[in-house]
């Protein structure tokens, strides 16, 4: 069971990792049993699996950026709540040369020390240059 503390600290280095576009850096605090569900409901289970599902967006993205807007942690169920906002090229269809500003959450459960649970969720609007818009990519 992992301290508030070393949680607290795992996770920082954990999103330096993704702002450093470290996929190997990101893999290391998943439990190899991961269960990831992103904002889409697109969902994958294991940690090889998962590399494979983010290795091309880590590939070919371009430059990312998470701001880390709120943390909540539960030392004692071993959770945590992340409010972000991803700054990026948008993967909007139409919209790949436009900046983009996406918000969302993640809920992280721990065992073993590891990441076992990640459910994604976002808003369904988003920020191209500046400019609200609803989502449009499922």
């Amino acid at each position: 069971m992992l301290t508030r503390e070393a949680m607290s600290s795992a996770f920082a280095k954990w999103g330096a990792a993704w702002n450093k576009h470290d996929l190997d850096g990101v893999m290391d605090l998943f439990h190899d049993e991961i269960y990831f569900e992103n904002w889409t409901g697109g969902w994958v289970r294991g940690k090889e699996k998962l590399r494979q599902a983010w290795a091309p967006w880590f590939a070919n993205h371009g430059d990312f950026q998470f701001t880390d807007e709120e943390t909540f942690i539960d030392e004692i169920e071993q959770k945590m709540l992340y409010r972000w906002q991803l700054d990026s090229p948008s993967f909007e269809k139409g919209q790949e040369d436009k900046h983009e500003a996406r918000r969302g959450l993640d809920v992280l459960h721990f065992k073993d020390g590891k990441i076992i649970q990640k459910l994604t969720y976002s808003k369904t609007t988003l920020e191209l240059d500046g400019e609200r818009v609803r989502l449009t990519t499922p």
